[in-house]
Protein backbone atom coordinates (compact mmCIF):
# COMPACT_ATOMS: atom_id res chain seq x y z
CA UNK A 1 0.00 0.00 0.00
CA UNK A 2 0.91 3.35 -0.63
CA UNK A 3 0.11 5.96 1.41
CA UNK A 4 -0.24 9.18 -1.42
CA UNK A 5 -2.51 10.68 -0.03
CA UNK A 6 -0.47 11.27 3.26
CA UNK A 7 2.59 11.77 1.11
CA UNK A 8 0.47 14.89 -1.11
CA UNK A 9 -0.62 16.51 2.03
CA UNK A 10 3.10 16.58 3.68
CA UNK A 11 4.53 17.59 0.77
CA UNK A 12 2.30 19.99 0.07
CA UNK A 13 2.08 20.93 3.91
CA UNK A 14 5.78 21.45 3.69
CA UNK A 15 5.80 24.07 0.59
CA UNK A 16 3.04 25.97 2.48
CA UNK A 17 5.95 26.43 5.84
CA UNK A 18 8.15 27.43 3.88
CA UNK A 19 6.46 29.76 2.27
CA UNK A 20 4.70 30.82 5.71
CA UNK A 21 8.73 31.09 7.02
CA UNK A 22 9.45 33.47 4.23
CA UNK A 23 5.97 35.71 4.33
CA UNK A 24 7.55 36.25 7.74
CA UNK A 25 11.01 37.03 7.50
CA UNK A 26 9.94 39.35 4.58
CA UNK A 27 6.77 40.79 6.86
CA UNK A 28 7.21 39.93 10.64
CA UNK A 29 4.02 38.41 10.11
CA UNK A 30 3.14 34.61 11.23
CA UNK A 31 0.78 32.41 9.33
CA UNK A 32 -0.91 28.67 10.09
CA UNK A 33 -0.74 26.38 7.24
CA UNK A 34 -3.27 23.71 6.63
CA UNK A 35 -3.85 20.99 4.07
CA UNK A 36 -7.10 19.37 2.75
CA UNK A 37 -6.26 15.54 1.87
CA UNK A 38 -8.60 15.12 -0.74
CA UNK A 39 -7.18 18.76 -2.57
CA UNK A 40 -4.27 17.64 -1.81
CA UNK A 41 -4.53 14.41 -4.14
CA UNK A 42 -6.41 16.34 -6.64
CA UNK A 43 -3.51 18.31 -6.98
CA UNK A 44 -1.38 15.31 -7.19
CA UNK A 45 -3.51 14.00 -9.97
CA UNK A 46 -4.57 17.35 -11.21
CA UNK A 47 -3.46 16.88 -14.73
CA UNK A 48 -6.31 13.73 -15.20
CA UNK A 49 -8.84 16.62 -13.87
CA UNK A 50 -7.50 19.08 -16.59
CA UNK A 51 -10.27 20.55 -18.83
CA UNK A 52 -9.79 22.94 -21.81
CA UNK A 53 -12.69 25.17 -23.66
CA UNK A 54 -15.03 22.58 -21.60
CA UNK A 55 -13.76 19.82 -23.05
CA UNK A 56 -11.23 17.13 -22.86
CA UNK A 57 -7.48 18.28 -23.09
CA UNK A 58 -5.09 16.90 -25.95
CA UNK A 59 -3.78 12.79 -25.37
CA UNK A 60 -1.41 12.74 -23.05
CA UNK A 61 0.05 9.52 -23.21
CA UNK A 62 0.63 7.78 -26.41
CA UNK A 63 -1.08 4.36 -26.74
CA UNK A 64 2.19 2.45 -27.11
CA UNK A 65 3.06 3.65 -23.82
CA UNK A 66 3.28 0.96 -21.23
CA UNK A 67 4.25 -2.34 -19.64
CA UNK A 68 4.86 -5.64 -21.51
CA UNK A 69 5.91 -9.07 -21.01
CA UNK A 70 8.58 -10.58 -22.67
CA UNK A 71 9.70 -13.69 -23.81
CA UNK A 72 11.15 -14.86 -20.33
CA UNK A 73 8.07 -14.05 -18.39
CA UNK A 74 9.99 -10.31 -17.11
CA UNK A 75 8.06 -7.32 -17.50
CA UNK A 76 9.36 -4.33 -19.18
CA UNK A 77 7.61 -0.50 -19.37
CA UNK A 78 8.28 1.79 -22.70
CA UNK A 79 8.03 5.40 -22.62
CA UNK A 80 6.79 6.37 -25.86
CA UNK A 81 5.19 9.77 -25.40
CA UNK A 82 7.92 11.99 -27.22
CA UNK A 83 7.26 11.42 -31.01
CA UNK A 84 11.56 10.28 -30.98
CA UNK A 85 11.12 7.99 -28.49
CA UNK A 86 8.17 6.38 -30.11
CA UNK A 87 10.03 6.05 -33.71
CA UNK A 88 13.16 4.84 -31.90
CA UNK A 89 11.00 1.78 -30.20
CA UNK A 90 9.52 0.89 -33.45
CA UNK A 91 12.16 0.48 -35.48
CA UNK A 92 14.23 -1.49 -32.67
CA UNK A 93 11.50 -3.47 -32.33
CA UNK A 94 11.00 -4.01 -36.52
CA UNK A 95 7.19 -3.49 -36.16
CA UNK A 96 4.22 -1.22 -36.66
CA UNK A 97 2.80 1.48 -34.88
CA UNK A 98 0.22 -0.77 -32.92
CA UNK A 99 0.04 -1.77 -29.45
CA UNK A 100 -0.48 -5.15 -30.41
CA UNK A 101 1.97 -5.42 -32.84
CA UNK A 102 4.67 -3.72 -30.26
CA UNK A 103 3.49 -7.01 -27.73
CA UNK A 104 3.81 -9.39 -30.35
CA UNK A 105 7.47 -8.04 -30.80
CA UNK A 106 8.43 -7.47 -27.27
CA UNK A 107 7.63 -11.46 -26.60
CA UNK A 108 10.33 -12.29 -29.51
CA UNK A 109 13.16 -10.60 -26.75
CA UNK A 110 14.30 -11.49 -23.55
CA UNK A 111 14.20 -8.97 -20.87
CA UNK A 112 17.49 -7.92 -20.34
CA UNK A 113 18.79 -8.14 -23.57
CA UNK A 114 15.91 -5.34 -25.16
CA UNK A 115 16.95 -3.68 -21.94
CA UNK A 116 19.98 -3.10 -22.72
CA UNK A 117 19.25 -2.78 -26.54
CA UNK A 118 16.71 0.21 -26.11
CA UNK A 119 18.99 1.87 -23.82
CA UNK A 120 22.13 1.98 -25.84
CA UNK A 121 19.48 3.43 -28.90
CA UNK A 122 18.85 6.22 -26.62
CA UNK A 123 15.61 5.61 -25.78
CA UNK A 124 13.19 4.91 -22.36
CA UNK A 125 12.31 1.89 -21.45
CA UNK A 126 12.45 0.23 -17.88
CA UNK A 127 12.40 -3.55 -16.62
CA UNK A 128 10.38 -4.41 -13.90
CA UNK A 129 12.90 -5.64 -10.92
CA UNK A 130 12.05 -6.58 -7.41
CA UNK A 131 13.95 -5.20 -4.56
CA UNK A 132 16.36 -7.56 -3.99
CA UNK A 133 17.19 -7.61 -8.19
CA UNK A 134 17.30 -3.62 -7.72
CA UNK A 135 19.49 -3.74 -4.49
CA UNK A 136 22.26 -6.13 -6.81
CA UNK A 137 23.22 -3.70 -9.28
CA UNK A 138 25.74 -1.04 -8.82
CA UNK A 139 23.42 2.08 -9.41
CA UNK A 140 21.51 1.05 -5.92
CA UNK A 141 24.68 0.59 -4.17
CA UNK A 142 25.81 4.15 -5.31
CA UNK A 143 23.44 5.60 -4.08
CA UNK A 144 21.60 3.61 -1.19
CA UNK A 145 23.65 5.75 2.00
CA UNK A 146 22.81 9.26 0.11
CA UNK A 147 20.41 11.33 1.29
CA UNK A 148 17.04 11.83 -0.81
CA UNK A 149 17.86 15.00 -2.11
CA UNK A 150 21.06 17.31 -1.00
CA UNK A 151 21.60 20.96 -0.93
CA UNK A 152 25.36 22.02 -2.45
CA UNK A 153 26.52 24.92 -1.12
CA UNK A 154 28.54 26.40 -4.72
CA UNK A 155 29.07 30.18 -3.39
CA UNK A 156 28.12 32.62 -0.50
CA UNK A 157 26.39 36.31 -1.20
CA UNK A 158 25.31 38.82 1.73
CA UNK A 159 22.40 37.92 3.34
CA UNK A 160 19.75 39.40 1.34
CA UNK A 161 15.38 39.04 1.27
CA UNK A 162 14.53 39.16 -2.44
CA UNK A 163 13.11 42.88 -2.44
CA UNK A 164 13.76 44.36 -5.74
CA UNK A 165 10.57 43.76 -7.39
CA UNK A 166 8.73 45.15 -4.69
CA UNK A 167 6.04 47.79 -4.52
CA UNK A 168 8.05 51.16 -3.30
CA UNK A 169 7.10 50.81 0.00
CA UNK A 170 8.92 47.48 0.42
CA UNK A 171 6.20 45.19 2.68
CA UNK A 172 5.84 42.62 0.36
CA UNK A 173 2.68 41.78 -1.60
CA UNK A 174 -0.45 40.18 -0.81
CA UNK A 175 1.41 36.93 -1.24
CA UNK A 176 4.52 35.07 0.02
CA UNK A 177 6.60 35.24 -2.78
CA UNK A 178 4.93 38.42 -4.31
CA UNK A 179 8.03 40.07 -6.13
CA UNK A 180 9.87 36.97 -6.39
CA UNK A 181 11.24 36.22 -9.96
CA UNK A 182 11.60 33.13 -11.17
CA UNK A 183 13.30 31.51 -14.15
CA UNK A 184 12.18 28.07 -14.80
CA UNK A 185 14.15 25.99 -16.87
CA UNK A 186 12.45 22.81 -16.56
CA UNK A 187 10.28 20.46 -18.35
CA UNK A 188 7.60 17.79 -17.89
CA UNK A 189 6.45 17.04 -14.26
CA UNK A 190 9.07 16.87 -11.65
CA UNK A 191 10.96 20.53 -12.33
CA UNK A 192 7.60 22.78 -13.82
CA UNK A 193 5.39 21.84 -10.56
CA UNK A 194 8.31 22.94 -8.83
CA UNK A 195 8.22 26.39 -10.53
CA UNK A 196 4.19 25.89 -10.48
CA UNK A 197 4.77 25.65 -6.68
CA UNK A 198 6.20 28.85 -6.42
CA UNK A 199 3.94 30.32 -9.32
CA UNK A 200 1.36 29.19 -6.29
CA UNK A 201 2.33 31.51 -3.47
CA UNK A 202 2.73 34.83 -5.67
CA UNK A 203 6.08 34.19 -7.57
CA UNK A 204 6.34 35.84 -11.07
CA UNK A 205 7.56 32.96 -13.10
CA UNK A 206 8.60 33.05 -16.45
CA UNK A 207 8.83 29.08 -17.77
CA UNK A 208 11.74 29.13 -20.74
CA UNK A 209 11.85 26.58 -23.59
CA UNK A 210 13.35 25.51 -25.98
CA UNK A 211 11.72 25.70 -29.69
CA UNK A 212 13.21 22.50 -31.21
CA UNK A 213 12.55 20.49 -27.87
CA UNK A 214 8.78 18.03 -27.53
CA UNK A 215 6.61 18.57 -25.22
CA UNK A 216 3.40 17.01 -24.13
CA UNK A 217 0.51 19.08 -24.44
CA UNK A 218 -1.12 18.49 -21.28
CA UNK A 219 1.62 18.63 -18.85
CA UNK A 220 2.49 21.87 -20.51
CA UNK A 221 -0.69 23.18 -19.66
CA UNK A 222 -1.41 21.73 -16.57
CA UNK A 223 1.97 22.72 -15.17
CA UNK A 224 2.61 25.97 -16.34
CA UNK A 225 -0.34 27.36 -14.01
CA UNK A 226 0.72 30.96 -12.92
CA UNK A 227 3.20 30.93 -15.50
CA UNK A 228 4.40 32.86 -18.47
CA UNK A 229 6.33 31.90 -21.21
CA UNK A 230 8.74 32.48 -23.88
CA UNK A 231 10.81 30.33 -26.53
CA UNK A 232 14.52 30.85 -26.26
CA UNK A 233 17.27 28.46 -28.45
CA UNK A 234 20.32 28.36 -26.53
CA UNK A 235 21.91 26.38 -29.72
CA UNK A 236 22.76 30.17 -30.74
CA UNK A 237 24.93 33.30 -29.18
CA UNK A 238 21.73 35.10 -29.05
CA UNK A 239 19.57 32.55 -26.90
CA UNK A 240 22.19 32.36 -24.65
CA UNK A 241 22.88 36.13 -24.17
CA UNK A 242 19.29 36.75 -23.79
CA UNK A 243 19.02 34.47 -21.24
CA UNK A 244 22.18 35.96 -19.48
CA UNK A 245 20.32 39.07 -19.33
CA UNK A 246 17.18 37.52 -17.62
CA UNK A 247 19.42 35.66 -15.14
CA UNK A 248 20.68 39.00 -13.83
CA UNK A 249 16.91 40.40 -12.96
CA UNK A 250 16.31 36.78 -11.45
CA UNK A 251 15.93 35.89 -7.81
CA UNK A 252 15.62 32.37 -8.51
CA UNK A 253 16.99 30.16 -11.05
CA UNK A 254 15.29 26.28 -11.61
CA UNK A 255 16.78 23.91 -13.87
CA UNK A 256 16.44 20.59 -14.24
CA UNK A 257 18.60 19.75 -17.25
CA UNK A 258 20.84 16.88 -17.40
CA UNK A 259 24.21 17.46 -15.26
CA UNK A 260 26.58 19.56 -17.98
CA UNK A 261 23.64 20.74 -20.20
CA UNK A 262 24.12 24.60 -19.48
CA UNK A 263 27.50 24.13 -18.80
CA UNK A 264 28.15 22.83 -22.50
CA UNK A 265 26.46 26.09 -24.13
CA UNK A 266 28.58 28.13 -21.79
CA UNK A 267 26.03 29.23 -19.59
CA UNK A 268 27.64 27.50 -16.55
CA UNK A 269 27.99 31.12 -14.83
CA UNK A 270 23.87 31.37 -14.72
CA UNK A 271 23.38 29.51 -11.79
CA UNK A 272 25.57 31.19 -9.72
CA UNK A 273 23.85 34.47 -10.73
CA UNK A 274 20.84 33.86 -9.55
CA UNK A 275 21.28 32.51 -5.57
CA UNK A 276 18.17 29.81 -5.13
CA UNK A 277 15.87 30.43 -2.07
CA UNK A 278 17.54 28.95 0.85
CA UNK A 279 15.08 28.92 3.90
CA UNK A 280 17.21 27.47 6.10
CA UNK A 281 19.83 30.53 6.36
CA UNK A 282 19.77 34.07 5.59
CA UNK A 283 16.99 33.90 3.05
CA UNK A 284 17.01 33.89 -0.77
CA UNK A 285 20.02 36.29 -1.58
CA UNK A 286 22.23 34.61 1.31
CA UNK A 287 23.53 31.41 -0.14
CA UNK A 288 23.80 30.61 -2.96
CA UNK A 289 23.17 26.49 -3.14
CA UNK A 290 22.11 23.78 -6.05
CA UNK A 291 19.16 21.09 -5.25
CA UNK A 292 19.67 17.52 -6.89
CA UNK A 293 18.08 14.27 -6.53
CA UNK A 294 20.08 11.31 -4.98
CA UNK A 295 20.62 9.85 -8.55
CA UNK A 296 23.02 12.83 -10.06
CA UNK A 297 24.60 12.92 -6.37
CA UNK A 298 25.31 9.22 -6.69
CA UNK A 299 27.54 9.86 -9.94
CA UNK A 300 30.16 11.15 -7.84
CA UNK A 301 30.23 7.19 -6.24
CA UNK A 302 30.54 5.33 -9.59
CA UNK A 303 34.57 5.49 -10.14
CA UNK A 304 36.33 3.98 -13.22
CA UNK A 305 34.46 3.43 -16.79
CA UNK A 306 31.01 3.55 -14.87
CA UNK A 307 31.57 7.22 -14.37
CA UNK A 308 31.22 7.64 -18.49
CA UNK A 309 28.12 5.93 -18.48
CA UNK A 310 26.31 8.35 -15.59
CA UNK A 311 23.32 9.83 -17.54
CA UNK A 312 21.71 6.82 -19.06
CA UNK A 313 22.26 4.28 -16.32
CA UNK A 314 21.21 6.02 -13.22
CA UNK A 315 18.20 7.17 -14.58
CA UNK A 316 17.35 3.97 -15.88
CA UNK A 317 18.13 2.54 -12.22
CA UNK A 318 16.25 5.23 -10.95
CA UNK A 319 12.77 4.72 -13.37
CA UNK A 320 13.08 0.96 -12.32
CA UNK A 321 13.44 1.53 -8.28
CA UNK A 322 10.48 3.46 -8.80
CA UNK A 323 8.40 0.54 -10.93
CA UNK A 324 10.34 -2.36 -9.20
CA UNK A 325 7.29 -3.57 -7.27
CA UNK A 326 4.78 -3.12 -10.19
CA UNK A 327 4.15 -6.45 -11.91
CA UNK A 328 1.05 30.84 -24.40
CA UNK A 329 2.05 33.70 -22.36
CA UNK A 330 5.36 35.37 -23.34
CA UNK A 331 6.61 38.44 -21.59
CA UNK A 332 9.82 39.78 -20.98
CA UNK A 333 10.79 40.45 -17.22
CA UNK A 334 10.13 44.45 -17.97
CA UNK A 335 7.11 43.91 -19.12
CA UNK A 336 5.71 41.55 -16.35
CA UNK A 337 2.90 43.38 -14.04
CA UNK A 338 2.33 42.68 -10.64
CA UNK A 339 -1.09 40.64 -11.62
CA UNK A 340 -1.71 37.18 -10.97
CA UNK A 341 -1.42 35.57 -14.14
CA UNK A 342 -2.69 32.05 -13.36
CA UNK A 343 -6.34 33.89 -13.29
CA UNK A 344 -5.92 34.56 -17.19
CA UNK A 345 -5.19 30.88 -17.52
CA UNK A 346 -8.34 30.27 -15.63
CA UNK A 347 -10.52 32.94 -18.06
CA UNK A 348 -8.92 31.30 -21.00
CA UNK A 349 -10.76 28.57 -20.13
CA UNK A 350 -8.11 25.67 -18.64
CA UNK A 351 -10.51 24.27 -15.95
CA UNK A 352 -8.50 24.12 -12.52
CA UNK A 353 -6.05 26.93 -12.93
CA UNK A 354 -7.20 28.36 -9.71
CA UNK A 355 -8.29 25.40 -7.81
CA UNK A 356 -6.64 25.88 -4.04
CA UNK A 357 -5.20 22.95 -2.32
CA UNK A 358 -3.47 24.18 0.51
CA UNK A 359 -4.46 27.44 3.01
CA UNK A 360 -2.57 29.67 4.86
CA UNK A 361 -4.50 31.61 7.36
CA UNK A 362 -3.57 34.89 7.95
CA UNK A 363 -3.72 35.71 11.57
CA UNK A 364 -3.33 39.30 11.25
CA UNK A 365 -6.38 40.14 8.84
CA UNK A 366 -8.11 36.84 9.41
CA UNK A 367 -8.56 36.21 5.48
CA UNK A 368 -7.09 32.86 3.83
CA UNK A 369 -5.45 32.55 0.79
CA UNK A 370 -5.21 29.88 -1.77
CA UNK A 371 -1.53 27.78 -2.15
Amino acid sequence: MFRVGALASATIAATGLAAAEYHRLRTGRGQHVTVDMRRALASFRSERYLGIDGGPPPVLRDPVTGFYETRDGRWIQLHTNFAHHLAGVLKVLGCENERAAVASAIRGWDGTTLDQTLADAGLCAAPIRTPDEWAALDQAKAIARLPLFEIERIGDAPPELARRHLSPSGKGGARPLSGVRVLDLSRIIAGPVGGRALAQHGAEVLMINGPHLPNIAPLVIDNSRGKRSAVLDLRDAAGCETLRGLTRDADVFLQAYRPGALAARGLASCTYRCAPMDMTDHGPRGVASTVSCSPRAALRRLSGRQRHRPNRDICRAKRSITRRAISPLSAPWSRWPGGRPRRKLAREGIAGADRPVAAIARPDSGRTESA
